[in-house]
């Protein structure tokens, strides 16, 4: 009997970390995703609004959020109104976008979204933790979901054959639009060359993860590997630290997440199955 009530404690628990380990994974991938959409509008909507709007010393910023599930990218100017709205369908399609170039007070929620941004660009621009880098600038995707209130701060870079990971913030707010706190989402900045000299075009890629809060995959990770597919068209790319083996699947937009030890086990299993083959 205490055999059996043993062996059913640890069914439980092995049961209770895998869902743990599932939840975990589909929330991270969930906030990639939505930072994926804004960004995507972020992308093509001041391509759209650069082409309408021609008064170029009047814009003031930009940001984009997700509206009832459609993309928008919100253009203010110096005086801090609205001179252009552009929507998005699914497919980000310039051409379908929605546009709206007349001037306009913020919406309640765009009000929030505008002073979350803000914000943040001023805490950036006095605040040490950040770093830029030659080629890059950061890219500031304010998020207001599930009552929570934060905004990302992400690296993008203006070279070519190159994706980037890391030099990434998350800057979290209270219900009053004011800072709580600042973190580093990665220990430094990661590049990775979509075409190497010696390998040509490369198929995947991995890096590590060191900071004690941010083991798996983070969604700006997500985010950056979705956003680069269409140049990358890496199918497979992993995330490794001493807790946790991300594994994103970038053909269909799916996230494993693996403790690392049972992840080292499986490769031993692995291996010693085809080393006895070989030796049959």
């Amino acid at each position: 009997m205490k055999n059996i009530l043993t062996v059913f404690t640890i069914l439980i628990g092995l049961i209770m970390n895998a869902q743990n380990v599932e939840k975990m994974a589909k929330e991270v991938k969930e906030e990639g995703v939505e930072l994926y959409r804004s960004e995507m509008a972020s992308w093509y909507g001041t391509d759209v609004f650069m082409e309408n709007y021609k008064d170029r010393e009047n814009i003031g910023g930009y940001f984009s959020y997700i509206d009832n599930n459609v993309p928008k990218c919100i253009f203010f100017s110096k005086n801090n109104k609205v001179i252009g709205t552009i929507s998005f369908p699914a497919n980000y399609n310039p051409k379908d976008a929605k546009t709206d170039f007349k001037e306009r007070e913020f919406t309640s929620m765009e009000q929030d979204y505008f002073s979350m941004r803000q914000k943040a660009l001023e805490r950036m621009q006095n605040d040490t933790v950040f770093k830029s880098y030659k080629n890059t600038n950061l890219n500031l995707v304010p998020i207001i979901k599930n009552k929570l209130r934060k905004v990302y701060v992400l690296t993008g870079t203006s070279a070519a054959n190159t994706v980037i990971f890391g030099n990434d913030y998350l800057i979290h707010f209270n219900d009053r639009n004011e800072i709580k706190n600042v973190e580093k989402l990665h220990q430094g900045i990661i590049i990775q060359n979509i075409n190497d000299e010696k390998v040509g075009k490369t198929v995947g890629g991995t890096h590590t993860h060191v900071l004690e809060n941010w083991q798996t995959i983070t969604p700006t990770d997500i985010c950056t590997l979705m956003l680069y597919y269409k140049f990358t068209n890496w199918e497979n790319y992993s995330v490794v630290s001493k807790k946790y083996v991300s594994m994103w699947n970038g053909k269909n937009n799916s996230l494993m997440i693996m403790k690392s030890k049972a992840f080292r086990n499986m490769a031993d299993n692995i291996l010693k199955d085809n080393t006895e083959k070989d030796l049959e």
